[in-house]
């Protein structure tokens, strides 16, 4: 055996031998119990980082103990490929996205397999081939065929220079397009949805189902779903037989109400705008349009908005209101126009008093002296009904209700359910994207492409300048087809899918990767499926795993599949931080290679530089190269130290001597293996267990005992590779090479390291002899008996304090205990000449005894 521990040698010796012997293939059988273990996909942007390698890493430990745990693991990976980094890639450099795509991921696929991931390759995916967004495509159509894939007008980010339509990525903090530098308009656009709303009840119901996952994303699901009990109120026009639609959770307020805004984009707008005021909404409007939605909606920003000149009625009590627009309403929410309550909403009090537009109370504290007093501040809470006419004096908690009944009475209006999510804009005006299987035809409408002509493919004779419309909308050849139900003259939908759309499937193609008759098979989907452990980044809390939850809940109902929710436990692992530096007056980040430790100064200024952790990041220079750590350390290294470093759901900070100290106790255990196959004899003794070898077997069984605790539920890794070091200790401490006891704990501790150093474990475990791979091995079981002690240690007291200990056997009862500590030399000691008054016996802990004076 080699003297010393040569990562990188090992490492890659390994990884191809598993590679060669398939080691980590999923098995068919089902005899086994399944375990799903997924981290999220990457995007191939061709260069690993640290947060990947934690993220991949917290993973792999899962599946390598599951399946030394007696499961089937299905444990794989793939790429979601599509987006608009490709697309920015070929207008930057001149080369198509599909080869700038693949190279990437060529080169991370590498990466990755270096880092002795025990990922089934088998089952790999990349969201751009054709052979993956066929079946996204024919599930768009599953969509379509129920109903619930549609088109209508949406407000867009529009270049005004370029004519093109930017995703809000496109957009800088500055309102400014990427691409021209232009400030971005709104502009209204036919794009398509999917009707998400209709599952809002369920997606927020089903949080229930998911006690695995972290309870902040829960409510951060359900704060997006946003489910909200009020009235739904129609205020008619003065003039006209139009009515403006609002939605409130407070309709025991109506009767304060004193204007309507409207959404400056709303339809009515021009029609209720007066042509007194027509030159003024209309400079409105375009000032707004320059507006992105955070900056309209920022609850900092003031709220601004002007009349129209058109008056509504308020159907409660006949009052005549102004309707206005303004900037903080949008189209898109709700019904794109608010009822005014000034004196009783927070917003609505600013934007009156900064508009000078009444405010009426008609809500009061319950013990309020003086309703009519002229108010300060909004009055948000419950309190009594005032100036409501026949509702006055009525609680306002039961004034709601009265308020509903009322308005459906009469026909004003009736109560609603509604959520703040919105349906799925999934249209985006690019290339690298999944086409949108439908065919726009003069005389029939709308119409699917046949399931017997998916996939339908990108063409790749396209240019890209970064100008005009999407690239594809430029192909006439690829745009004019024949209607696949009349023959005549039609276009294709040149918009392409939201790259949302792959990845809220592709933990089902998974199951079945290598199918090409559809995207998964039934009884292999509802075999492997809810994915038991799914790991990634909390920035991905709400969409991705909302939008994968409505997948799932769709494809249930059109009978692909037969379970309700996609991801049994969720697992968000922390940040990786690096240590920054930054100068607090400029805003400017220093380069630790700049930066004098002893002298923290910004080498340009000499000004005094913040030291903090932060977020790993180019642009911060605090970034760690994963190749630069195992190149110096090893792989194994690399991972024993993001394990041990942080719980995984918290950030963790980078630290060099840390990894250093990992180091150090991977070739501790090298030391232990090597001393024992040179010292240990040829027979093992068979003779009665020592007291040093019984004490080290109870080492080996807590180890086995906290450890396997440690990777139950919470996954704490830190902790259980505390418990390693302290076996790694016990062993040490031991060396009683020729003992049956010895050769247990140095096997388990091999094996219970296997799956947070994979390659170190292997290399030690064929040095000892064995030729199966040690990740075939079961998982070690407890003994009980060894966790047995035959002695305790218990103090002696006297008044109290402790004065020494003694060891006595651990099967002793509280008389027995008395006695041996009245024998003991400490008592006698500081006994002697003492009357004792009293003996207190706590068992297996303390005898203390209370002497006269």
């Amino acid at each position: 055996m080699e003297s010393q521990y040569s990562a990188a040698s090992i490492e890659q010796k390994w990884q191809k031998i598993w590679a060669d012997q398939k080691l980590d293939q999923t098995l068919d059988t089902t005899e086994k119990p399944k375990f799903y273990a997924l981290s999220m996909f990457p995007y191939p942007s061709g260069s690993l980082h640290m947060g990947h390698v934690r993220n991949y890493t917290i993973t792999d430990v899962i599946a390598r103990l599951k399946r030394m745990q007696g499961y089937r693991v299905l444990h794989p990976m793939g790429w979601d490929a599509f987006g608009l980094p490709a697309e920015n890639a070929a207008i930057d450099r001149g080369i198509a996205p599909l080869l700038w795509t693949y190279q990437n991921v060529a080169q991370m696929r590498e990466q990755l397999q270096q880092l002795g991931l025990s990922v089934d390759w088998d089952r790999e995916v990349t969201t751009c081939s054709p052979d993956y967004y066929h079946w996204t495509q024919w599930l768009f159509l599953q969509f379509f065929q129920a109903g619930l894939a549609y088109q209508k007008e949406s407000a867009v980010n529009w270049d005004p220079i370029d004519q093109t339509v930017l995703a809000n990525e496109q957009v800088d903090n500055e309102g400014r397009s990427w691409r021209s530098g232009a400030v971005v308009e709104r502009k209204l656009l036919r794009q398509w949805f999917l009707k998400i709303t209709d599952y809002a009840e369920q997606l927020l119901n089903d949080l229930d189902k998911l006690p695995g996952w972290p309870e902040r994303v829960r409510i951060m699901q359900a704060n997006w779903i946003g489910k909200s009990t009020g009235a739904y109120l129609e205020f008619s026009v003065k003039g006209s037989n139009e009515k403006i639609a609002v939605f409130t959770t407070r309709p025991d307020t109506v009767y304060g109400v004193t204007y309507v805004v409207l959404a400056p984009e709303h339809p009515l707008t021009p029609k209720v705008t007066t042509s007194e005021r027509q030159e003024a909404v209309e400079a409105f409007i375009k000032e707004v349009a320059g507006q992105t939605e955070i900056e309209r909606t920022a609850e900092d920003r003031p709220k601004r908005g002007t009349l129209t000149g058109g008056m509504a009625i308020n159907p409660f009590n006949g009052a005549e209101i102004p309707i206005l627009i303004a900037d903080y309403v949008l189209y898109e929410y709700g019904t794109g126009a608010v009822m005014g309550v000034p004196a009783h909403d927070v917003r609505d009090f600013k934007f009156a008093k900064e508009n000078n537009l009444p405010i009426k109370v008609v809500i009061v504290p319950d013990d309020a002296d003086n309703p009519d007093l002229e108010l300060t501040q909004a009055y948000t809470e419950a309190g009594m009904m005032v100036n409501s006419e026949l509702f006055t004096g009525m609680k306002s908690t039961q004034g709601k209700d009265a308020i509903v009944q009322f308005a459906e009475n009469e026909g004003y209006g009736k109560a609603r359910i509604q959520y703040r999510l919105r349906d799925w804009l999934i249209s985006r005006q690019r290339y690298w994207g999944c086409p949108i299987p439908i065919i726009h035809c003069p005389s029939c409408g709308t119409v699917a492409v046949p399931e017997s002509d998916l996939p339908v493919l990108l063409p790749d004779d396209v240019e890209f300048s970064g100008r005009g419309p999407s690239p594809l909308a430029k192909l006439d050849h690829w745009v004019n087809v024949p209607c696949p139900s009349c023959g005549k003259p039609a276009k294709r939908e040149t918009d392409t899918m939201d790259t949302f759309i792959d990845s809220s499937w592709y933990f089902l193609r998974f199951t079945d990767a290598k199918n090409t008759e559809k995207p998964f098979d039934l009884e292999k989907v509802n075999d492997w499926m809810a994915v038991n452990q799914y790991v990634g980044g909390i920035e991905h809390a709400i969409l991705h795993l909302l939008y994968s939850r409505f997948f799932t809940k769709v494809l249930r109902d059109r009978g692909l599949l037969n379970f309700d929710e996609p991801f049994e436990r969720l697992l968000t692992q922390g940040m990786v931080q690096g240590m920054t530096y930054k100068n607090p007056k400029t805003g400017k980040y220093i380069p630790s290679s700049q930066v004098n430790a002893n002298d923290l100064k910004d080498p340009e200024t000499g000004e005094p530089l913040e030291v903090f952790y932060e977020k790993m990041s180019k642009s911060k220079y605090n970034g760690v190269e994963p190749h630069q750590v195992i190149g110096k350390y090893g792989i194994d290294t690399a991972r024993m130290f993001i394990l041990f470093k942080a719980p995984p759901e918290k950030d963790l900070e980078w630290d060099d001597a840390d990894v250093e100290g990992q180091f150090r106790f991977l070739n501790r255990v090298w030391r232990i293996v090597a001393e024992y196959i040179e010292k240990k004899p040829a027979k093992i003794k068979s003779s009665e267990i020592s007291k040093p070898e019984k004490d080290l077997r109870r080492a080996t069984h807590i180890a086995i005992k906290e450890v396997s605790d440690d990777l139950e539920d919470e996954y704490q890794f830190n902790t259980a590779v505390s418990e390693l070091m302290k076996l790694s200790n016990a062993i040490n401490e031991a060396k009683c090479y020729d003992s049956a006891v010895y050769k247990e704990s140095v096997e388990t501790l091999l094996i219970l390291l296997a799956p947070f150093a994979p390659h170190l474990a292997e290399e030690l475990w064929h040095t000892l002899g064995y030729t199966d791979s040690i990740h075939h091995q079961n998982w070690p079981k407890v003994d009980p008996s060894a966790l047995e002690v035959d002695e305790i240690t218990l103090v002696i007291q006297i008044m109290g304090k402790t004065r020494g200990t003694i060891q006595v056997p651990s099967s002793a009862d509280k008389q027995a205990l008395e006695q041996y500590a009245r024998n003991s030399e400490v008592a006698q000691r500081h006994l002697e000449g003492k009357e004792i008054k009293k003996v207190i016996v706590v068992p297996g802990k303390l005898v203390n005894f209370v002497v006269a004076g």
